[in-house]
């Protein structure tokens, strides 16, 4: 199991150089698109210029399960592929429609991972005309956290925000830091783990129709181990028992629980995203729906047949956070990397490539990341209005 970690190298997030990019921040009339494909989702943004933000215009989401079958063969399977160019054909057309101007089309962790991506990003090419981009993993987080920002109280210095995934599990470990006049305050990565568990291989590991007392604290065990060494290396534990810490968590298991914990009769963007769950309410939720049966989790309204074997995998990543990492509160959000590429295009700001540093390719000196302040990943307004609704 490889985990990254961010090492003294500091990441090129800021301005872009319009004459050199060609990206430079476009009228209120211009339309983007953000486009994000992922091991469990599609998703599609579509959004114009307003005031500090974003308004969007038009949205799809889609599960997909690209990544379905991957951590056994290796590749993706034809069926999972059409099923996504099939999603990406409406996208498409949306984009078309709506006669966007600028945009880009992301792939993450199923695409990195599968030997036959290529292949079908030339599919996806010659279906679409979307040519997907294959992005990093320390640039999905930096997106991510972009798009997150206006989520996060500038008042509270620590951040530990996680994404769960179909594939993959982002952790980032953040701190704000003011700026020079005090009118903007920024945030600096101090540490980051990307772990290759998410609902979907955890799913295809231990079931998920009926899931055995068992088979779910493997799952919940399986991922406390794999950030046991994160945890300590960067002393997370012990910020969050100083009671001084705010986790955020996006993800389709977080707008889950929040969407079961309210009852709400279908699912409600706007009643979930930005909300708060205490601990003790995060783990009576994901008790109740570990404790459903299959039929019950798919005729449940904001999970659905769709995600109902997948939610109690979710549940157990999100359990054994919790359980490591007990904050006062977690933070709901229904934003991430798409709002991330939105910010970007139209602020004219980058995310850094490549990766920093692999865990077990340690850096000159562990003195030298121990006395490093922190990269500066993003400068988005933090508790900011946008995206507007």
């Amino acid at each position: 199991m490889t985990a990254y970690v961010n090492g003294p190298r500091r990441a090129p997030w800021g301005r872009q150089d319009a004459s050199r990019t060609g990206h430079e921040s476009g009228p209120a009339d211009t339309l983007y698109a953000a486009l994000d494909l992922g091991t469990n989702n599609c998703r599609l943004l579509v959004a114009r210029p307003d005031q500090d933000g974003f308004r969007v215009v038009d949205a799809f989401s889609r599960i997909v399960r690209l990544g379905e079958g991957l951590a056994a063969s290796g590749e993706l399977s034809a069926p999972a592929m059409a099923r996504t160019i099939e999603a990406l054909k409406i996208c498409a057309g949306k984009i078309r429609r709506r006669g966007v101007t600028r945009m880009r089309a992301v792939a993450t962790e199923a695409c990195r991972r599968a030997a036959n991506c290529e292949e079908f990003l030339a599919a996806v090419k010659r279906a679409t005309g979307i040519e997907l981009e294959i992005i990093s993993q320390n640039e999905e987080a930096a997106l991510a956290i972009c798009g997150c920002a206006p989520l996060i109280d500038p008042d509270i210095p620590d951040i530990l925000l996680f994404d769960i995934g179909g594939g993959s599990t982002e952790i980032c470990w953040l701190k704000v830091e003011p700026q020079p006049g005090g009118s903007q305050a920024a945030l600096a990565m101090h540490g980051w783990l990307s772990v290759p568990i998410g609902v979907i291989t955890l799913a295809e590991r231990y079931g998920g129709g009926e899931i055995s007392g068992e088979a779910y604290q493997a799952m919940e065990d399986d991922m406390a181990a794999a950030v046991a060494g994160f945890d300590r290396r960067f002393g997370v534990s012990r910020s969050v028992s100083r009671e001084g810490v705010q986790m955020l968590g996006t993800s389709g298991t977080v707008t889950t629980l929040a969407g079961v914990h309210k009852d709400l009769p279908r699912y409600d963007r706007a009643r979930v995203d930005g909300s708060y769950l205490d601990m003790t309410t995060v783990r009576e939720v994901c008790r109740r729906i570990t404790a459903m049966s299959y039929d019950d989790r798919a005729a449940h309204p904001c999970i659905g047949p769709e995600r109902a074997d997948l939610v109690v995998a979710g549940c157990a990543i999100l359990a054994a956070l919790c359980r490591i990492w007990p904050a006062e509160r977690l933070r709901v959000a229904d934003r991430g990397l798409r709002e991330g590429m939105l910010y970007a295009m139209i602020h004219g700001v980058r995310a850094p490539q490549g990766r920093w540093a692999a865990e077990n390719e340690p850096p000159e000196s562990e003195a030298e990341i121990l006395a490093t302040p922190g990269v500066s990943v993003v400068t988005a307004p933090l508790a900011g209005p946008w995206p507007a609704k």
